[in-house]
């Protein structure tokens, strides 16, 4: 009898732990996932060595929005990482927006942004002269790294497809001192007044490593 009890307490904790290890495994699959941050092209909104947890279950039903910052795979025709890292970058242009860089400034549809999560007031430059403005369709977000001056964006490897978005970053938990929801910024929309006429990558990890 003690043998028994024994071998049917063993057998509930295994069950337990397999139970356990399957709710983890689709939390991280279908609801979120932690991230590292690794490298700089976020500062000085997402540090390296910060902790960030990804939402990936609300897109789903409200999708990305100007202002977010999401958490993907970049184009596999960007070979400049063969590491196959995801990478956090923040939406600046979405499906049926031109997006145009010049004079430090980025433009949507003709509109200047106000970018007060830029870092250190950066000027935003294009990574080649002869392409400074890009239109997107369907499907597509143009995104770009906070420290504009260190990160590869869709400056350099065009609009991504939203179906290479892991998700949003949504809250800072690690370290505790810094812990927090992470907003889309509201002034990630296009200013008031239109325009007159007018890197490496941030890197996580698993937790998953982001650039």
């Amino acid at each position: 009898m003690s043998r028994n009890r024994t071998l049917g307490c063993l057998f509930e904790i295994l069950e337990t732990l397999l139970l356990t290890l399957i709710v983890f495994i689709a939390i991280q699959t279908f609801v979120a996932q932690p991230f590292q941050i690794e490298q700089q092209s976020m500062e000085n909104t997402l540090m390296p060595s910060q902790y960030v947890l990804v939402d990936k279950l609300s897109p789903h039903f409200d999708g990305y929005h100007r202002g977010d910052i999401v958490v993907f795979n970049p184009p596999p025709s960007w070979v400049k990482d063969p590491s196959g890292a995801p990478y956090i970058k923040r939406v600046i242009g979405m499906a049926g927006d031109t997006v145009d860089i010049h004079d430090g400034r980025v433009f949507v549809n003709g509109t200047a942004l106000d970018e007060p999560y830029v870092f250190e007031g950066q000027p935003t430059e294009p990574a080649d002269a002869t392409k400074h403005s890009w239109t997107l369709t369907t499907g597509q977000l143009f995104v770009l790294g906070d420290h504009r001056a260190d990160s590869q964006d869709s400056r350099v490897f065009g609009a991504i497809d939203s179906s290479a978005v892991i998700g949003r970053a949504w809250l800072r938990y690690w370290p505790l001192d810094q812990f927090g929801l992470i907003r889309a910024a509201a002034t990630a929309s296009p200013a008031a007044t239109p325009s007159p006429a007018v890197a490496s990558p941030s890197r996580l990890a698993s937790p998953s490593p982001t650039k």
